[in-house]
């Protein structure tokens, strides 16, 4: 995720990390090239598009603009609904780092290795998500033999919260553990279990592709109709005129490809490991031990 100052007017025009110019601009060098030689061909009287009009270029380009809207709002709310389970996941580890010293401080052995496993929850979860290994992240707060049975599973961050839910188990039948607190504790792993829920729906069900593939057509479609629009009413301003318009609509439809899936690596991505950094601070600080620290940002960039 980008992370920065908000830099001046001129900053802001030339700046590429973080933008989307980079990946759209062999399209607006095509339909600027495209209007180019629609103009000579007109110049020349190749062909004749002077009696053309831009009514009907206009309609399309308001129900082109609708079209983005809506999916780029879609996309958004994808987005920020994947940052509100991120930003639960830490409510929620912290919660049960805090009741459990409470509950359990008497089981220090027990309670250690309780908050172990809501870490290697939270960094398998990042993996899942992200289809990469976390296999070192989850030697820093787990064995290898019990790192090496979760790996071992289909679903690794559910078998975290599921020997979770066992110890609680073992701690109530020990009798370290009352009906009260283990329902208090039980609350927090459930809630856990809500999130991963909402991520892995998030990640499996993205925008339905028929939205998609209208919403793009209609954005290449209408940018390569506009320059017969504008020709003969601005002649040789027309391929910058269309540019604009196609660098507005070609980025605000790849954008939204980025936000649909917000747990990648891309520039606009969410931080996954810096907020896996946080739960590490989090529960090293409830352990009294020397946290961590926050993972810096390079380059204008978090991940």
């Amino acid at each position: 995720m980008i992370v920065r100052d908000r830099p001046n007017a001129f900053a802001l025009l030339i700046t590429l990390r973080g933008s989307i110019v980079p990946e759209i601009l062999p399209h607006l060098v095509l339909v600027a090239l495209f209007t180019v030689l629609l103009t000579l061909a007109s110049r020349y009287q190749v062909v004749d598009i002077s009696s053309l009009t831009v009514m009907p270029i206009t309609l399309l380009g308001i129900v082109l603009s609708i079209l983005l809207s809506f999916r780029n709002n879609a996309a958004y709310d994808r987005w920020w609904e994947a940052r509100k389970l991120w930003g639960q996941m830490v409510h929620e580890i912290r919660s049960f780092a805090r009741a459990s010293k409470a509950l359990l401080d008497d089981a220090g052995e027990e309670r250690e290795a309780m908050l172990g496993l809501l870490l290697g929850y939270a960094h398998a979860l990042r993996g899942q998500l992200r289809q990469e290994s976390v296999k070192e992240a989850l030697l820093r707060w787990s064995d290898r033999d019990r790192v090496e049975q979760a790996l071992s599973h289909h679903n690794v961050p559910d078998w975290f919260l599921r020997k979770l839910g066992d110890g609680l188990g073992d701690c109530y039948r020990r009798g370290q553990l009352d009906s009260v607190g283990l329902t208090l504790l039980d609350e927090r792993v459930s809630a856990l279990a809500a999130i991963q829920a909402g991520c892995e729906r998030l990640a499996s069900t993205p925008i339905p592709f028929a939205y998609t593939l209208l919403v793009h057509r209609t954005a290449y479609g209408y940018c390569y109709l506009l320059p017969f629009a504008l020709v003969g009413a601005v002649g040789w301003a027309a391929p910058v005129c269309v540019a604009a318009v196609a660098y507005t609509f070609f980025g605000v439809d790849r954008l939204a490809e980025h936000l649909e899936t917000p747990f990648g690596r891309a520039a606009n991505d969410l931080p996954l490991d810096a907020l896996c950094r946080i739960h590490e601070i989090s529960v090293a600080e409830s352990l009294g031990r020397t946290p961590p620290p926050p993972l810096p940002v390079k380059d204008h960039l978090l991940q």
